[in-house]
């Protein structure tokens, strides 16, 4: 049912398009009248009230316009619904190279700046075309965009989050899967994300960095330096663009680089719970000191041969012995990687110093790993496996390794790319007339363009977004919720560089004037704050969602005073 979208709403405009009825004026004439007097140029868009201007420019040559209040409402619908659909193939799209091409490059680079096209595009349109000054007039659409879609993803969005994701809440302040009852607990219940999701957080912040620079001369009330200011935004901007884009290209390689460690770790830990449980003593004292005639002792049961040292082959031996069900253990890398840890004379082989040295080493980090581990009880180590257990289980949750054994690799890298090609067009074509018929809407309501871009047009462009967030939410686990918060702060910081960086270069090359102190602060506003409590707490209790709900309206009320009340603007 999706194929016949555009093609049918296009009809329909036409069919709406400005159709002007006769015009008879007042004459001296003796001729009888036929009772039509004073007609404007009429239109099936033609609902409601009518404008303070007769004369509209049809965007292409052919595309239907109106100066009716209930005439630009029903374009802006229209318009709002072709790029909400253009949103959801590209994230479809995306989506489905993802699978098939993994992480990356196109999990690094293209995702990030496909969710954010629908935005840019709108933002380049409001101020390309026209003279100078329809340009500084329609960019105030593009700077509403901006800073709507920022303001929502963090106030609307991650609050609705919270609420759809919330799960009840242990002793450790922890939420736990899949289990809801206590319902709309402000404290009981909430939601627990990852410390990558924090890391997200921290970036987003880092990310505003570009409206600070860019707002310095109207801090010093210096006009002479703004430009210089903008393209120093503008550099800083694309910069920091590149450089979260190589984040995300070699974070997959950074999480399977912890991933592997945690892997070797979990190891560690089975073979020390696993030589415990074989009644050999505590590996620890009373006091967490290693308890050398114990492992001295060890050491002689795992050299077979007698001849006092331990070679690669007695040493896999001893690993084929513990079976780690947990995982798919690779015997030869853990053999060689417990080989390069102990054996530092690098001979081939271990001796008994060298055992010792080691076992005490993997000792110390089982202690700084385990939680107030007592009085180092023969539960120590398996503490400790279950907590190296824990570690790897997340990180396997939250890594992006490809998904393997994919049906029809060809067949869905060309749907992709038809799906990607398509939401650009779509993207590309409706984003001058949506401009236009905000700014026609706001002309015949005597609303500034900015409020109508501020609350309407992110809910179009940001819409797919919004619906696959809430959709993980929903599954109410903590790998879930980590992924929809890390989606929120992403989306947030490509609005902040790769959309504002569109804005600024525009801004530059059309010689425009910036005018936008009350909109930046908005956005610093709510980006740094949000940005902060994200960064520093990965549970978030059901009261938080207050919080991001108060932003959104109060951010409105902060452009109105500022702009209209004192003026900055």
């Amino acid at each position: 049912m999706a194929k016949p979208t555009f093609p049918l709403l296009l009809l329909i405009l036409l069919l709406a398009g400005v159709a002007k009825s006769r015009y008879i004026t007042e004459t001296t004439s003796d001729l009888v009248s036929d009772g039509i007097s004073h007609v404007r140029p009429s239109s099936f868009l033609s609902l409601g009230f009518q404008s303070a201007t007769d004369t509209c420019d049809q965007t292409y040559g052919f595309l239907p316009c109106t100066t009716t209040i209930f005439g630009n409402l029903f374009l802006i619908l229209v318009y709002g619904y072709l790029m909400f659909k253009a949103a959801t193939y590209l994230s479809n799209g995306s989506e489905l190279l993802l699978q098939v091409l993994g992480p990356g490059i196109i999990g690094g680079l293209f995702l990030p700046i496909l969710g954010a096209l629908p935005d840019a595009m709108l933002i380049l349109v409001s101020g390309l075309s026209g003279t100078t000054e329809t340009a500084q007039s329609q960019v105030l659409i593009g700077m509403g965009l901006l800073a709507g879609s920022t303001v929502m993803l963090l106030t609307l969005l991650w609050g609705s989050c919270i609420v759809i994701g919330k799960c009840d809440l242990s002793q450790n302040s922890t939420s736990i899967d899949m289990q809801d009852t206590k319902r709309f607990s402000l404290t009981g219940s909430g939601v627990t994300t990852d410390v990558w999701t924090s890391y997200a957080a921290r970036i987003m912040v880092i990310s505003v960095v570009p409206f600070i620079i860019v707002q310095v001369p109207q801090i010093f009330n210096s006009s002479s330096g703004s430009r210089i200011a903008i393209l120093i935004s503008l550099t800083v901007s694309i910069v920091f663009l590149l450089s979260y884009c190589l984040y995300q290209i070699f974070q997959p390689w950074i999480q399977r680089r912890k991933l592997a460690y945690a892997r070797h770790k979990h190891v560690i830990s089975g073979m020390l719970k696993h030589w415990q449980r074989d009644a050999l003593g505590k590996l620890l004292t009373d006091t967490g000191e290693p308890n050398y005639p114990v492992i001295k002792k060890l050491f002689e049961r795992i050299d077979q041969n007698k001849n006092g040292s331990v070679s690669p082959s007695e040493l896999s031996a001893l690993i084929i012995g513990i079976h780690f069900e947990e995982i798919d253990l690779d015997q030869n890398d853990a053999v060689q990687k417990i080989m390069d840890e102990f054996d530092t004379s690098r001979n081939g082989s271990i001796d008994e110093d060298e055992f010792l040295k080691g076992i005490k080493k993997w000792l110390d980090d089982a202690k700084r790993s385990v939680p107030n581990p007592g009085n180092y009880s023969k539960k120590f180590a398996n503490d400790f496996h279950q907590k190296t257990k824990e570690d790897r289980d997340m990180l396997v949750d939250n890594s992006d390794e490809a998904v393997e054994g994919v049906d029809n690799p060809t067949q869905i890298c060309v749907k992709a790319v038809l799906l990607l090609l398509l939401g650009t067009v779509i993207a590309a074509v409706v984003s001058d007339p949506l401009v236009d018929a905000v700014d026609n809407f706001s002309t015949a309501t005597s609303i500034p363009s900015f409020f109508i871009s501020f609350i309407a047009m992110p809910m179009f462009t940001n819409s797919a977004e919004a619906v696959t967030a809430i959709i993980f939410a929903s599954r109410k686990t903590q790998r879930s919720s980590s992924l929809t918060f890390s989606e929120i702060y992403g989306a947030a910081t490509m609005n902040n560089i790769l959309c504002l960086a569109v804005f600024l270069a525009l801004v530059y090359v059309r010689d425009l004037t910036w005018d936008f102190s009350a909109e930046v602060l908005v956005i610093l506003i709510v980006s740094i704050v949000m940005g902060l409590f994200g960064s520093f707490r990965t549970t978030f209790p059901l009261w938080t969602c207050s919080i991001a709900y108060l932003f959104y309206p109060l951010s409105l009320v902060l452009v109105y005073v500022l702009d209209y009340v004192f003026g900055w603007s």
